[in-house]
């Protein structure tokens, strides 16, 4: 469970070191061009860490349930008409 807990910690780190870039440079990528994914990808990992530490299913499904909205949300705004 504590490499989990790292990869969340880490993820979330990624995601701060990204945002401040761009806000003071203008380059990379716009939080908003990554939120969704990044989202989708901190759901599944706390879904996972919830079933290492024998959550109810309910909280597993409700992790499952928020990775899969982020990933149509993301899916929604990189879509081409």
């Amino acid at each position: 469970m504590a490499l989990v807990d790292l990869v969340i910690a880490v993820t979330l780190l990624e995601a701060a070191v990204l945002a401040v870039f761009h806000a003071r440079t203008g380059r990379g990528l716009a939080p908003r061009d990554f939120a969704a994914n990044l989202c989708a990808g901190l759901a599944l990992m706390l879904a996972v860490r919830a079933a290492l530490a024998g959550a109810a299913w309910t909280w597993v499904a409700a992790g499952l349930a928020a990775a899969g909205v982020a990933h149509l949300l993301d899916l929604r705004r990189r879509w081409k008409r």
